[in-house]
């Protein structure tokens, strides 16, 4: 008898967290691909007008010479200085873009910067970090081309990837890959 209600207790416990897990949706949401999967990016610097479609995951391991194109494209355009952007960024953009179905364009609005540049920048805006991520190459602002600003952000909120601001004036989302937190520019 003892053993029914020991089975009993296991099976009301387990069902309680399934329940409890159910009310809880946005305390894990699982990647939209797996680790071995390979990953394309199809991206577009606004600035220069330059494109690249590439395979920077094979499956195994990134792609050099396809990650150093990327890398190139996300220069600090001004000072046409290139830094090795981290790579979470593009697995970021990857997995908002699986997320959300989109194969069109990420358009880049702005990657790594030099310190001359976000000095610059920031003397123009107030909205410029002195201390920004873009300056450790651990940054990007980006839209996906025919996707309504809200819905990449809500993709990057969801996901969790890191810093999320969005700018709604400026057309861009900014991700980085410092601690999930989340702001309006």
């Amino acid at each position: 008898m003892s053993e029914i209600n020991i089975n009993r207790r296991k099976f009301l416990a387990l069902g309680g967290a399934v329940v409890g897990s159910c009310l809880l949706p946005n305390i894990a949401i699982a990647s939209p691909f797996k680790a071995s999967d390979p990953r394309n990016l199809l991206i577009r610097n606004l600035h220069t007008g330059e494109e690249l479609e590439t395979k920077y995951f094979n499956g195994k391991t990134y792609v050099g010479s396809a990650v150093r194109q990327i890398d190139h494209l996300c220069r600090d355009f001004r000072q046409n200085e290139v830094a090795r952007i981290d790579r979470r960024l593009y697995d970021a953009i990857s997995q908002i873009q699986t997320y959300l179905g989109h194969e069109g364009y990420a358009q880049l609005i702005s990657g790594y910067r030099s310190p001359k540049t976000n000095k610059m920048l920031a003397k123009r805006s107030g909205g410029v970090a002195k201390k920004s991520y873009h300056m450790k190459a651990q940054a990007i602002d980006f839209n996906l081309e025919g996707v309504p600003l809200a819905k990449i952000r809500q993709a990057a909120m969801d996901l969790k990837i890191g810093g999320v601001g969005y700018y709604p004036g400026s057309q861009f989302v900014h991700i980085d890959t410092g601690p999930v937190r989340n702001w309006r520019g």
